[in-house]
């Protein structure tokens, strides 16, 4: 028996042309209607065409054998109280069907003088609507056209949602699979994309035990475009990123191959950080990226603002590297937009002050902590309901 999402062939015992499939899998109808003469009527006329159906004589009726099992197509009628043609209790009801699954098709059946509540019917997500009194023929054809998009349409959103899960696995696997482990410095990262595949990436790289890259990037747009140009940038900074490389000539060669890659009106933002825990410095590029914050024990808030246009812009862009100190104790803090541009259900920014705040208040936690410190803050802040892709990575200076 057919369930909602799954992909297969849905028809009657006796198949429209072009269906195809297995002929022996009857499609199920659920047919909601008062008047118990209408609804066997309507059993004779469906089980002759090839169809299960089952009869129900109220709204509640219909939402609780909904609830139970899976139907191919719902005939539902627009009217359940006697004298009445408002057509109110059939919206409510398309309403609490579409909430409980958006994919079933819905066709409501209207005497002549509510045509303009089918409609409206229509609007809300019903399929088609059959006249009262129908024409067998006409309302046969109507379920069964139905009933094969409907199940044509399923196929398509399962076959889009493997291929977005796929993508999504994909993308996971370009991020960093460990966190590496170095000399004097502790690492955390948190990726939260907002529709599954997102535009923000990062790296960590371990060049020796006391040297390694941090990277940051956020791809302008969101969804698949944005994932798969986040794919093309990882592999571009793993290709140019080596011990001996300066940041900004890192910066530089990707620019250049971004450009001639990139879509018009697309761009990156891009920071990338070497940092020697020998030495206790960092060297960094900002390509028009959120500045890093650099916390020190002192509480102070030092940041590493942009040295340099964004990716994608001027091939020949002349990029500029800065440079730190770092200390014991001290917290380097590197976001995306999706941290300081959350917004509230009232439409206020989180802002980068409130970031700055927190850091102060919790500079002394550890890596891990206060990734986890920040990324609360921000969904609390959204109510859960993240509208951009946020990704925070802390490395902790021991």
């Amino acid at each position: 028996m057919p369930t909602a999402g799954v992909a297969r062939p849905l028809c009657a015992r006796k198949p429209a042309p072009g269906c195809g499939g297995d002929a022996d899998v009857m499609a199920r109808i659920l047919v909601a209607d008062d008047q118990t003469d209408i609804l066997q009527a309507l059993r004779l006329l469906l089980d002759d065409a090839g169809f299960d159906t089952d009869l129900v004589t109220s709204t509640d009726s219909a939402l609780e054998r909904l609830s139970r099992q899976p139907y191919d197509l719902l005939l539902m009628d627009l009217n359940y109280s006697r004298d009445t043609t408002s057509g109110r209790e059939g919206l409510d009801l398309l309403e609490r069907v579409r909430r409980h699954d958006g994919t079933l098709p819905v066709v409501v059946m209207t005497g002549w003088g509510t045509i303009e509540t089918a409609v409206e019917a229509m609007r809300r997500g019903a399929r088609s609507f059959v006249q009262k009194p129908w024409d067998d023929a006409t309302l046969v054809d109507v379920v069964r056209r139905e009933i094969e998009d409907g199940a044509a349409s399923r196929r398509r959103d399962a076959s889009a949602a493997r291929e977005l899960e796929d993508a999504r696995q994909i993308q996971r696997t370009l991020l960093p699979p460990v966190v590496p482990v170095v000399d004097g410095c502790t690492l955390a990262a948190s990726w939260r994309p907002a529709l599954g595949l997102g535009g923000d990436c990062y790296d960590l790289l371990r060049f020796s035990p006391a040297r390694l890259a941090v990277s940051i990037a956020d791809v302008v747009g969101k969804g698949l475009p944005a994932a798969l140009l986040m794919s093309n940038l990882q592999a571009a900074v793993r290709a140019f990123a080596t011990d001996a490389a300066v940041p900004h000539g890192i910066a530089a060669a990707v620019n250049r191959l971004l450009c001639r890659n990139i879509a018009s009106g697309k761009f990156v933002t891009f920071c990338y950080i070497a940092i020697d825990t020998r030495t206790r410095s960092l060297a960094y590029v900002n390509a028009g990226h959120c500045p890093p914050a650099l916390v020190h024990r002192s509480g102070d808030v030092e940041r590493l603002p942009p040295t340099g246009l964004v990716l994608g812009i001027a091939p020949d862009w002349t990029y500029t590297t800065g440079t730190a100190r770092l200390a014991a104790g001290d917290r380097l803090v590197c976001f995306t937009d999706g941290i300081t541009e959350a917004l509230s259900a009232s439409g206020e920014e989180f802002t980068d002050e409130r970031l700055v705040g927190i850091l102060r208040a919790h500079g002394a936690d550890g890596a891990a902590a206060l990734v986890q410190t920040i990324g609360d803050a921000v969904a609390d802040w959204t109510g859960g309901r993240p509208q951009d892709d946020a990704t925070i990575i802390v490395a902790a200076i021991d």
